[in-house]
């Protein structure tokens, strides 16, 4: 404990350093500019924070964009009745996603195995359903919450002129747009990280991976685990619920689609594709899949006719038919085979590889696999 304590300085150092950087050592992979870096850096925090629960415990919550959404929800409220500050309405997001995410993970946690993830995937559905219908009044149902020029902003408008356009989401006078926004989401980025290792290295992680290993022995030693998992899906709901708020801090809007399964299926697979269990993973598989989503979406048909223009007309139009089937709309098509491979051949995902490389260039051989349980948090 007292040399991963000595060593804490130099791990947050070199991470902040990879984060602030990003617009330099992302130019040569196309990704530099501020509202994918703005994504890089708010899905990481949503699969971290996810992989809390899922990596710590071995809970598989398939509902954890219900978190997100009511991130959103509050944060763009806050834009609209107090002030276009974002500190507000991140604690406001951040505050009523934990408050979410105790009353579901209270029914929740009674089960465990695929009966939780059930019932986790129903409360997240009623969440984006009730959001269309009941709740209009709240959400503005399929159009979204959004600002307008009659919002009350309170606070704003006790101690400036309104001017005549919306106005925009600022911290302290300066604007949450372009790389502004994006140097605001990576300092919280780093905050969750030093968080997030604190807690995978603290008696309370200790803790929470002899439950995901055998809660029933954990239970026969007098432990009661419940608080334990409780309060690790409460952590992990507030990390969902910052993450929403910070998608409304660089896009001042909220709309349920934020809440639908698919989104939580996502996180699911950033952390499956990152390494379940490992600390740096579930951040390199949300890099991955919104890289991957950026460029594949951004294909059409006159892209790839350019693209196979040296093969002969009837082939050329074999090879656009069949590619477009993996781009554009489709793209998921390209995520769900790349998820296949990784499945297959580095079940402990991006981070499993990465451990491969180093035994092979270090001379301990590129053998067989640990298994996904055996990593160690500091990764």
């Amino acid at each position: 404990m007292k040399e991963m304590l000595n060593r804490e300085p130099f791990a947050l150092a070199a991470f902040s350093l990879v984060i602030l950087l990003m617009p330099i050592w992302l130019t040569p992979f196309g990704a530099n500019y501020p509202d994918l870096l703005q994504k890089f850096a708010i899905f990481a925090i949503f699969a971290m924070g996810f992989n809390i629960l899922f990596g710590l415990t071995g809970y598989l919550s398939f509902g954890h964009a219900a978190f997100l959404g009511v991130g959103s929800y509050a944060a763009v409220w806050s834009f609209k009745l107090f002030t276009m500050n974002v500190i507000p309405a991140i604690f406001f997001g951040v505050a009523f996603a934990g408050i979410f995410a105790l009353a579901i993970g209270y029914v929740s946690l009674r089960r465990s195995g695929i009966y939780f993830s059930i019932l986790t995937l129903a409360f997240a559905q009623m969440s984006y359903n009730l959001a269309y219908s009941v709740l209009t009044p709240i959400t503005n149902g399929e159009t979204g919450l959004q600002l307008t020029l009659q919002d009350p902003r309170i606070i704003d408008n006790a101690f400036t002129t309104p001017g005549a356009g919306l106005p925009e989401t600022n911290l302290f006078g300066i604007d949450m747009s372009g790389y502004p926004g994006f140097y605001f989401c990576a300092v919280v980025l780093i905050i969750c990280f030093f968080i997030t290792r604190r807690i995978f290295n603290s008696p309370f992680g200790l803790t929470l991976r002899g439950i995901k290993s055998n809660q029933n022995r954990m239970g026969y030693t007098g432990l009661n685990t419940r608080p334990y998992t409780l309060t690790a899906f409460v952590i992990s709901g507030m990390f969902a619920g910052l993450a929403g708020s910070l998608l409304a801090v660089t896009d001042p809007l909220a709309g349920a689609e934020r809440m639908q399964w698919t989104a939580s299926g996502e996180v699911v697979l950033m952390t499956i594709l990152g390494g379940v269990g490992t600390l740096i993973g579930p951040m390199l598989g949300a890099w991955l899949i919104k890289y991957l989503e950026n460029i594949f979406s951004s294909f059409n048909e006159i892209t790839l006719e350019h693209f196979f223009s040296f093969l002969p007309e009837g082939l050329q139009s074999f090879a656009v038919e069949l590619a477009s089937l993996f781009v554009g709309e489709g793209w998921h098509l390209t995520l769900g085979v790349l998820f296949m491979l990784i499945v297959i051949f580095l079940p402990g995902g991006l981070m499993e590889g990465w451990r491969r490389l180093l035994r092979r260039f270090s001379g301990g051989g590129g053998g067989k696999s640990e298994p996904a349980a055996a990593v160690q948090p500091a990764e």
